[in-house]
This record gives structure tokens, C-alpha cells and sequence, in this order.
């Protein structure tokens, strides 16, 4: 008695589940296909064509599919109306948007198709003119403006916002995935689906939207933000193994992966800060460095890359374990065996040999990537309290040009050469800090100090326990001395040059105390501070 009560109990509970399912499946019965890449569609047609399904098109998709010789109505025998404006209005209808939007569980909608005759459209298989493209090749301003796209937006959101009746595809990426569910539904969808594909379709326009706003604001400059990112991969974690990781955009466009494990989400700020350092060294002599936990604790720049890379090793050889590895050149077979032995989490280059490339993938976990040319874009955004603070993009290097001799002594060639090096390692390291160089390498740093003095002595000290000889060496300041007791003791270790922003209002005591001891001092009139 008891196991025949479960088993009707059981039956009873199945028939509102098949009720429920049969309530939000639907079958396509008809579709409206409207796209400028036509990649991929041809299978989606053919299997439309099969089912049954009625098509009705537009211009040049109107025209693939008849080539294909499948039966399709143009949309105008549906409105009575031509495409106008030099194809600017096709499908803005009421016929067409009526037949998209209408609600089949409503009385009245249902009437008014009727009274109008009105074809239902199940399925909007639509995309969008490609904006950002044509802004990225650098077209004039009326190719772009022709390329926003006013129908196949429209389109988009009003099949997305009426999923529960109708499916949207509104990229070429999803027409594998809507094939399959073609094959395996026989043309049916569930309402779990087409909300899911609501959502993408939203995401496509969002997206759109964001492009158009933010090429038009180059010029209006208003305070609004507005970032859109397509791609995203979720990491193993975030900086700690108990925060959930993501990062989104295209890091295919920067790099080639040639080998290793997946980035982490440090392994990508260690990547970014080392991309935004050895950008200040292209197309100069052979440059490596190495970082750890976005500072560079080693970097050198010699005749060839080998050389280049075991100084920048000398510099800290106990922290380079487990670094992030940049070269602004190829790395050969012998950079490459110098590199094996090493520890390291990831190497960079704009290229690698062939034996470089198998002997570094000798080690099954680290990673390989291959630099590409890429402009990185002009802000940098952080979050902030509950808001996101934007900055222009630091890109402002200190040349000769720009610096201003504040001191009776006057650098040497070479201090000068040394001088602009350190200020570029300094830019790139945490402030506050102190960068000692010698011969075009890193000697030491003081890096993310409370106080300039700090920074300054642990950057000595580091130097002495590495055994650099500081004599003849350069110090770079990211900000102003507004005391003389960083270059009292600079002097004291051996340094002869500095180079800093200048700009306190005491500047004159630490060139006072430079004249009065031989030390040379230049200002950049530029801080670089990085927090």
C-alpha cells in the first residue's frame, strides 16, 4: 500500500513538470535572419530550411539565401514598403516589430495580429555593423557614423526583451551553439534557453552602445564612464586563494601563449607592470628585467641580451625567484640556457629562437609569452570607495631635453645616460622610492616606503648586501627632497649624481648641500608617483 501511495504521489508530480515544460517550449515556426557576417550561416539556413521553418530576409542575406536555393520573403512584402535611405530603413516596421514583440499569452496582442496581419517571428537571427572596427582602422568620421547600426539594434532588443516567445542570436559566435539546439531539439527552444540568449544578445548591444558613447566623447569629454569588455575568463583565484578571480578583456591581442599553466591573477599584474617598464626601453640596446610583486628587482642594459639578463640577475638574485622575466628583443639559445636554471613564473619577449623556445619549455609550468605590438589604452581606471578613479596614463619619459641642471656640478655623459635609466625604473616602481643605478643597471631600490629616507637606506643597504660598489652610482627620486638629509646620505654611500622633480619650495638646500660636496643634481620638472 505504502509503495503504490509513492508511486502515485510520484505520477502526480510529473504531470505539472511536463505541463510546466510544455508551457515554455516552443517550436520555431519562423524566423527573420538580417546580418552583415554571413560566416557560419549557410548550416543554420539549410537546417531552418529543413524544419519547416518560414524565412524572411533582408538585402544581401535575402540575396545568400536564394543563392543558397532555399525559398525566403523579403521583408518589404511584409511591410508594403521598400528599403529607403540608401538601406538605412528596412526593417523598422510595425509589421516586423509587431511580430517580434507581440505577447502570444495576451488576448489582445493576439488580436490585433490578426486584425493587421501580422506573421509571428520566433526567431531573430540578427548582428550589428561593425563599429569598432571601422573606428580602429582609422576610417573618416562619415564611414563611422554609417556604421551604427539603427535597425539590427532595434531588432536585437526587442526580440531579447520578449524572450519568453521569441529567440535571439545576435552574434556569429553563438551559431554553432544554436545549430546544436536545432539538431538536438528539432527546432524547439525552452524558456530557460532563449532567456539565456536574451542576455547575450544583451550583452552585444550593451556593449555597442558603449563603443558608440565612448568614440563620441573623445570630443564632448562628458564625466560619464562607460567600460564594456567582451571577453572574460574566469582565474583559478584572485590575489588570495579564498577571493574569486576574473579578467576581462583580450589578452590574445598582447600576447601569444606559447607554453606553460594558466595565469593567475598576480601573474597578470606582474605581467602588466612589466609590459608598462620595458616600454620605456623600446627599440634600445638589449634590455631584461626582472619583477616580483610589480616592482623590478633586476634590470640591465648591455650589447647583448645574455649579458643584459645575468646583470639584471646580479641585481637581486633572491628575489628574481619565482619573478616575472621581460626582454625588449629576442631571446637566443644562450639567454635562454641562462634563464633555465632559474625559478621563474613568466618570460617575456617580442620573440624567442627556436632553441630558446625548447629549452624554456623545458619546464612544464612556466609560461611563455610572446609580446605583441599593441598601444595600450590612454587611461588607467581603479576602483575606489564605491566608484572607479580614471587618470590619463602616465606617459611622459624623462629625456635630456627635459632636464634642467640645478647644481654648479655638472653630470658626466655617462652619469646622464645613468641618470635617465634609473629615472625610468623609477617611474615604474611604488612609491615612495629611491632607485640606484650604476652602468645601466639596477644596483637597488627602496620601494613602497612611508618615508624617502626609508626608501633611500633600504636601498643601500640592499646594494651592499648584493656587494655593489656605489661609488660613481646615480640615485632617482619619484618626488622632491624637501630636506637635504636624502642627499647628505647618498653622498656618504658614494653616489655622485641625482636626478628628481624638483619643485619644493626647499629645493635650494639639497642643491646647496650638492654644490657644497660635488654631487651633480638634475630636475625632470615631472613626478612620477605610483601608489
Amino acid at each position: 500500500m505504502l509503495q503504490y501511495s509513492f508511486g502515485f504521489m510520484y505520477f502526480c508530480t510529473l504531470i505539472p513538470l511536463k505541463l510546466f515544460y510544455m508551457a515554455t517550449t516552443k517550436k520555431i515556426q519562423s524566423a527573420l535572419i538580417s546580418v552583415f557576417h554571413k560566416d557560419g550561416l549557410a548550416p543554420i539556413v539549410e537546417k531552418l530550411d529543413q524544419l519547416g521553418v518560414t524565412l524572411y530576409s533582408t538585402g544581401g542575406t535575402e540575396k545568400f539565401i536564394n543563392d543558397m536555393n532555399i525559398n525566403v520573403i523579403p521583408v518589404e512584402e511584409i511591410t508594403e514598403y521598400p528599403s529607403i535611405l540608401g538601406g538605412r530603413v528596412k526593417t523598422l516596421h510595425p509589421k516586423i516589430f509587431g511580430g517580434i514583440l507581440n505577447r502570444e499569452d495576451h488576448e489582445g496582442d493576439r488580436q490585433e495580429m490578426k486584425d493587421f496581419d501580422i506573421p509571428q517571428l520566433d526567431l531573430v537571427i540578427v548582428d550589428l555593423y561593425p563599429f569598432e572596427k571601422t573606428v580602429a582602422s582609422g576610417a573618416p568620421e562619415q564611414d563611422i557614423v554609417e556604421k551604427i547600426d539603427i535597425g539590427g539594434i532595434s531588432l536585437i532588443r526587442a526580440a531579447a526583451k520578449n524572450f519568453k516567445d521569441t529567440l535571439c542570436v545576435s552574434s556569429m559566435e553563438d551559431y554553432d551553439e544554436v545549430l546544436e539546439l536545432l539538431f538536438e531539439q528539432n527546432g524547439a527552444t525552452t524558456l530557460e534557453q532563449r532567456k539565456y540568449f536574451a542576455a547575450k544578445s544583451f550583452n552585444v548591444s550593451s556593449n555597442y552602445d558603449t563603443a558608440i558613447f565612448n568614440y563620441f566623447n573623445q570630443t564632448a569629454e562628458l564625466p560619464s564612464l562607460k567600460v564594456s569588455e567582451m571577453k572574460g575568463d574566469v582565474l583559478r583565484y584572485g590575489e588570495n586563494p579564498h577571493q574569486k578571480g576574473y579578467f576581462y578583456g583580450d589578452f590574445e591581442a598582447m600576447f601569444d601563449k606559447l607554453h606553460g599553466k594558466e595565469l593567475s591573477y598576480n601573474n597578470l599584474l606582474d605581467v602588466d607592470a612589466a609590459v608598462n617598464l620595458m616600454n620605456e626601453f623600446h627599440g634600445e640596446a638589449p634590455t631584461f628585467a626582472i619583477l616580483k610583486h610589480n616592482n623590478a628587482c633586476g634590470i640591465a642594459q648591455r650589447g647583448t641580451v645574455k649579458q643584459a639578463y645575468v646583470d639584471a640577475l646580479a641585481g637581486d638574485p633572491v628575489s628574481a625567484f619565482g619573478g616575472i622575466l621581460i626582454s625588449n628583443t629576442e631571446i637566443d639559445e644562450a639567454t635562454a640556457e641562462e634563464i633555465h636554471s632559474l625559478f621563474c613564473e613568466v618570460v617575456i619577449a617580442p620573440s624567442f629562437s627556436e632553441k630558446a623556445l625548447e629549452i624554456l619549455k623545458g619546464k612544464k609550468n612556466r609560461i611563455l609569452l610572446k609580446q605583441k605590438l599593441y598601444k595600450l589604452p590612454k587611461n588607467t581606471l581603479r576602483s575606489c570607495l564605491n566608484g572607479t578613479l580614471v587618470q590619463d596614463r602616465d606617459n611622459l619619459t624623462d629625456t635630456l631635453e627635459n632636464l634642467t641642471e640645478a647644481t654648479n656640478n655638472k653630470p658626466s655623459a655617462t652619469e646622464l645616460d645613468d641618470l635617465l635609466f634609473a629615472s625610468k625604473v623609477c617611474k615604474h616602481t611604488k612609491s615612495n622610492t629611491i632607485v640606484l643605478a650604476k652602468n645601466k643597471q639596477l644596483c637597488a631600490s627602496g620601494t613602497g616606503q612611508t618615508s624617502r629616507v626609508d626608501a633611500l637606506r633600504q636601498a643601500i643597504d640592499k646594494a651592499n648586501a648584493f656587494k655593489f660598489d656605489l661609488k660613481g652610482a646615480v640615485m632617482a627620486s619619484d618626488a622632491f627632497f624637501p630636506f637635504p638629509d636624502c642627499v647628505e646620505i647618498a653622498d656618504n654611500a658614494g653616489i655622485t649624481a641625482v636626478i628628481q622633480p624638483g619643485g619644493s619650495i626647499k629645493d635650494e638646500l639639497s642643491v646647496d648641500y650638492c654644490n657644497n660636496h660635488g654631487l651633480s643634481m638634475v630636475f625632470t620638472g615631472v613626478r612620477h608617483f605610483k601608489h
